[in-house]
């Protein structure tokens, strides 16, 4: 029986002296890091000697490879690309955001102001933008009724106008368009909500409370809960 880690002499039989700590010769029961530094290959282990367990046990030896996913981009790549792109403008900045939706001219002004440089006149961006018609308070103000209309009185629908400094005029002129609708924007809501007339004091007060949050006028309010109103007598 031919034991495990004894060369054979040359007529075939083992050694008879056991074996000597400085022989290299190659050992098929040695582990794949062992075999690699006796023959000269693979990375050397500085100052340090493998585990006895380590080089006996082949199984306890791992082999990783780090691989990159195909397309990802290499580390530090992505900083790089971002250090190589130019500065956005301001006015490209405003572009960008006027290309989304409307904007009044403070509320853009809002949005631009922290990325104002000390080169940047924040005033001549948006006289350009004015003058080029891609900034407008009028088109501000069409787009916000209509976006809000279906769902607001027109107390609120004139306080955003307000907020958002547009015009005086335009004001007007919303509040005076808002007026002729509102009974019946007010009436498609509270339809939606609730749907019946008040019978208690505290329903009323409920469907109240709630058409009042959405800023129609007492009057609108008052129409729609006594069922006063001939428009909406024959529903």
């Amino acid at each position: 029986m031919i034991r495990k880690g004894r060369p054979l002499s040359n007529d075939g039989r083992h050694s008879a002296g056991s074996r000597d700590e400085d022989d290299d010769s190659f050992d098929p029961f040695e582990s794949f890091d062992a075999h690699d530094r006796v023959a000269g290959h693979g990375p050397q282990r500085a100052q340090s000697e493998p585990s006895q367990s380590s080089a006996s046990d082949p199984s306890e030896i791992t082999y990783t490879r780090s691989r990159r996913i195909p397309g990802e981009a290499k580390p530090g790549q992505d900083e790089a690309k971002k250090s190589q792109r130019p500065a956005r403008s301001l006015k490209g900045r405003a572009l960008g955001y006027l290309s989304r939706r409307e904007y009044s001219r403070a509320e853009l002004a809002r949005k631009l102001k922290p990325f104002v440089e000390e080169t940047d006149s924040l005033d001549t961006v948006l006289d350009a933008l004015e003058a080029e018609n891609w900034l407008s308070d009028s088109r501000f103000a069409e787009s916000l009724i209509h976006r809000r209309s279906s769902r607001l009185g027109a107390t609120r629908i004139l306080g955003e106008l307000k907020q958002h400094a547009v015009d005086q005029t335009l004001v007007e002129e919303a509040s005076a368009q808002l007026r002729e609708t509102e009974l019946a924007r007010a009436q498609a809501v509270w339809r939606k909500k609730f749907g019946h007339l008040p019978e208690t004091p505290v329903e009323r007060a409920k469907q109240t409370r709630f058409l009042a949050s959405r800023g129609f006028s007492g009057a609108t309010i008052g129409k729609i809960l006594k069922g006063l109103d001939e428009e909406w007598g024959g529903d």
